[in-house]
Order: C-alpha cells, then structure tokens, then sequence
C-alpha cells in the first residue's frame, strides 16, 4: 500500500483490541489521578510535602555530627543528675580530690613535716582534722585559704596563717583564744573567751576555777563587769557568781547566798561602798539574805526569817520593859 509493502495484519482486524486497550490504559490513568498517585511510577515515601522551615535551617547549619555531641552532653548530664539525687556527689568529689593528690604525693609533693605554733588548748592531730589535712593531703593542691578559714570558724582559734613551704612542708601559726568565764545560760553551762565567744559546754573540771556569770548578754558584758569588780577584792573573793539581770544591770550572789542588788548605773561605787560596809561592819557576816543597792541615797538590808523573829522579839521585849517601867 503506497508502495511500503503488505501489512502483516489487517487494520480493520486490530481496531477494537486497541480500543479496549486505550481504555483500559485510560481508566488506570483515572484511577492513579484520583488517588494521587502520579502516573508511570510507583510513589515514593519522599515524594511528601517539603519540610519545614526549621528542619531546612537546621540541615544547613547545625554541624554534622552535632546530634552525637548533644547526645554525648545529654548522657553526662543525665548521670550527674542521678548523682546528684543519689547524694553521691560528696564521693564523688573526695574520689577525684584523692586521685589528684595521689599523683603529686608520686611525683614528690608529699606532706612529710607538720610545724604548728601558738597551740595551747588544740592538739596538732585536732588542729589537722579540723583543717581537713590528712594523710592523703598533698602540698600541691592544698587550699591554705579553705583551711585558714575551716581554722578560724573553730572557737579557740581566733587567728590562723597557714604556710605553704615546698616541696612537702606545711607551717601553721595559730592565735588561741582563752577561757575566761563560766556562763550559764537556760540551765547549760559553757566555756567562754572575754570576747563571749562559747568555746565549748563545760565538761571538765580544770576550769571550775573560772568565774561564773548567769543570764543573758551576761557573756557579752562579762569581760568589763569582772574587770571593775576585781578591783574591789573585798568583794570578789567572796562572790560566786554575777547575775545579769534585764540585759541592763547586776547582782552579786555571794558565797553564803547573799544577793546584793547592784544599781544599772554607777556600779563601781556600789561596789566601793560594799566594801568598805563589811571592813567596818562585818556586812558579810550578818544574819541578812539581801542588800538593795538600786537607789543612790540609800542600802536597804533584808534580814532572814531568824533574824526577822529575834528582831520582832527583841522589839516585843523593849517595849514590854518601857510599859511596866511607865506603869
């Protein structure tokens, strides 16, 4: 036909198989179409919306292998949380400090000579514990500051310099404070210093020949009160204990139980006057349980009940001997 040749099959006898087979091709078409499947291929699980902005930045600009670093910080981050909740942080801390300090002590920092001055009341193992020096310690990474301050936050130390001397020296130089007094307070009894530092609870007998003062603030006022009544031996040396009394002033309990009531001004020549009442007058040694000095123009003295019925008696006697001497 026009020249090219015999057909191997008849045009007519092909139309409607192709036919069926367009429509076929047609109706697949349609059905990809209104499932949203592109046609020709399968879909892919990329073949989605675009990601989100964020998702875009942070493929462009976070370096690789950050997400290993930030799990790398979330893991250790997570440990030390458990340590912390677990309360293993002290452990952990004295774990690292030990390591550290032995490898100095290895490499020739070692603490091998201890010289400690000014010591009265510490011993040189409780000036060490409470510095937090120990056998592990060494001079390397020893804070002189952390223990001069864990030194002074101790009672009887008042002052501390502490000397680092390489290699493997270490010099302490301490300023102790003294016992002063006794000071009773609410039923305790303590040690003082004349600051009114409390030193410690009394527990031993080598300062029960320290002054006593009760009440409070007496630890305060102590240091001056004692220094103008031992001025007056007279009556310091039979006074047991000073009474502060309202924060404001003093009495005196003496040996036998007197209390003498001092004014909350001028005490020193209160304490002048007592003194020279008992050189004339025995004060001391009368019947009485009181002496009230609170008023400058005048002492008023408080008889015991003995001497409060020998006195009523006695006054019974004269004037039963004045009415018959008048009868």
């Amino acid at each position: 036909m026009d020249g090219a040749g015999p057909l191997a099959r008849s045009l007519r006898s092909l139309g409607p198989q192709a036919d069926l087979k367009a429509a076929a091709v047609g109706a697949v078409v349609l059905l990809r179409e209104r499932l949203g499947l592109h046609p020709g291929r399968p879909r892919s699980p990329l073949d989605r919306e675009p990601p989100p902005r964020l998702i875009v930045w942070i493929e462009r600009h976070v370096p690789r292998r950050a997400g290993v670093v930030a799990t790398a910080l979330l893991l250790l981050g997570s440990a030390g949380l458990g340590i912390m909740k677990g309360g293993h942080a002290a452990e952990l801390g004295a774990a690292l400090s030990d390591s550290r300090n032995a490898f100095a002590n290895s490499i020739g920092f070692r603490i091998t000579e201890v010289a400690i001055n000014g010591r009265k009341q510490l011993s040189q193992d409780e000036v060490l514990a409470i510095g937090g020096v120990n056998g592990r310690s060494s001079l390397l990474f020893l804070d002189a500051g952390a223990v001069r301050e864990r030194l002074k936050a101790n009672p009887w130390i008042a002052e501390a310099t502490v000397l680092k001397l390489y290699p493997g020296q270490l010099q302490i130089d301490l300023i102790e404070r003294s016992a002063f007094a006794l000071w009773q307070q609410d039923g305790k009894l303590s040690v003082i210093a004349d600051d009114g530092a409390v030193l410690e609870p009394y527990v031993s007998r080598r300062f029960l020949s320290l002054p006593l003062v009760v009440g409070k603030g007496a630890e305060t006022h102590a240091r001056d009160f004692l220094a103008l009544l031992a001025r007056y031996p007279q009556v310091r040396t039979v006074t047991k204990a000073a009474v502060f009394v309202g924060e404001r002033r003093w009495n005196l309990r003496l040996n036998d139980g007197l209390d003498i009531r001092l004014p909350e001004n001028d005490a020193g020549t209160a304490l002048a006057a007592l003194s020279k009442f008992d050189k004339e007058d025995r004060l001391f040694s009368r019947d009485i349980v009181a002496v009230d000095m609170r008023l400058p123009d005048r002492l008023t003295v408080q008889l015991s009940d003995d001497a409060a019925k020998a006195r009523e008696e006695l006054f019974k006697d004269k004037k039963t001997k004045k009415k018959a001497g008048d009868a």
